[in-house]
């Protein structure tokens, strides 16, 4: 299968850097996570990529071949950038069919892709009659149409339905599975945690981390443990006397940072003191990502004085 390899890549508009410097692989078999705040170079690095956009300098190519010398592109790589793009007049088949003719496809494909992104049953609606979750299902279904081994998805769960949600999770875990290489920018780190094996992350165009996701949460949130007991007393000097310090929360429960529920555990059992939860308060990929990019986000709202 085909890998995505970005080279010193460098994109400049007039005076102002949207991609600076920019070297990273996305590697088949596994969904990456393309994150960074707005203005990151997110949108560009994928342009760049699809040959939208010319680079300044460096290099953006599909396993060795920039994307313009491909032969027949829908077969090796599928894209949505813009749910917008299908024109409003077609129907969704009239769509497909289009792209498939004119990469050679059989049109076949086109009811094929449908069946597989549920829009079978609407298949011969004008597209402006979509809305914008349907809309999304058909730029997948587009990005499907060649069977590609490269897929590259921008915000595809946007408008999506719980449902489709569940099917897009679904959907890019097995083209991984596949050995495909799967490319996939968002801005909902819920989201992503859940399909993601690996994170490349972006901030005002510089490469920030180039990861694997679990790797990247631990190297920047540390675990903490919650506890409720009855004997605050008790659990406090049982925690001191093993090093740990304890913060009381108005909820009624005490977190212990950097450490593991094992480790509490043992100790308060130990000392007898009466438990009544002990849970492990799971970092999570915000929190990292939050912290990574705390000063690389280039529109911030500012809090309002009450």
């Amino acid at each position: 299968m085909t890998s995505i390899e970005v080279r010193d890549l460098t994109k400049e508009y007039g005076t102002r850097r949207a991609v600076d410097d920019l070297t990273f692989d996305v590697l088949p078999g596994r969904v990456t996570g393309f994150l960074g705040p707005n203005g990151a170079g997110k949108s560009t690095t994928m342009r760049l990529v699809l040959g939208l956009d010319r680079p300044t300098s460096g290099s953006a190519t599909l396993g060795g071949h920039a994307y313009a010398t491909l032969r027949e592109p829908l077969r090796h790589v599928g894209a949505l950038l813009d749910a917008q793009a299908a024109h409003g007049s077609r129907t969704a088949r009239d769509h497909l069919r289009t792209l498939a003719a004119s990469n050679r496809l059989p049109q076949r494909r086109a009811d094929e892709v449908l069946e597989e992104t549920g829009l079978a049953a609407v298949a011969r609606r004008r597209v402006r009659t979509y809305s914008l979750g349907m809309r999304q299902r058909l730029g997948i279904a587009a990005a499907l149409l060649g069977d590609p081994g490269v897929v590259m998805l921008d915000e595809p769960s946007n408008g999506l339905d719980p449902e489709g949600i569940i099917w897009i999770r679904r959907l890019l875990r097995r083209l991984a599975g596949e050995g495909r290489t799967v490319l996939v920018s968002s801005h909902l780190m819920n989201e992503t945690a859940s399909f993601a094996d690996h994170l490349v992350v972006l901030g005002r165009g510089r490469l920030l981390a180039d990861t694997p996701m679990r790797e990247f949460i631990h190297a920047r949130v540390r675990p903490r443990v919650r506890i409720r007991t009855t004997d605050p007393a008790a659990l406090t000097s049982a925690l001191a006397r093993g090093g740990h310090d304890a913060v009381e929360h108005e909820a009624g429960h005490w977190t212990v940072e950097h450490a593991r529920v094992d480790d509490i555990g043992r100790l308060v059992s130990a000392a007898g003191v009466p438990v009544l939860e002990l849970s492990s308060e799971e970092a999570t990929l915000e929190q990292a990502y939050l912290d990574l990019t705390s000063t690389e986000t280039e529109f911030t709202a500012q809090p309002q004085e009450a």
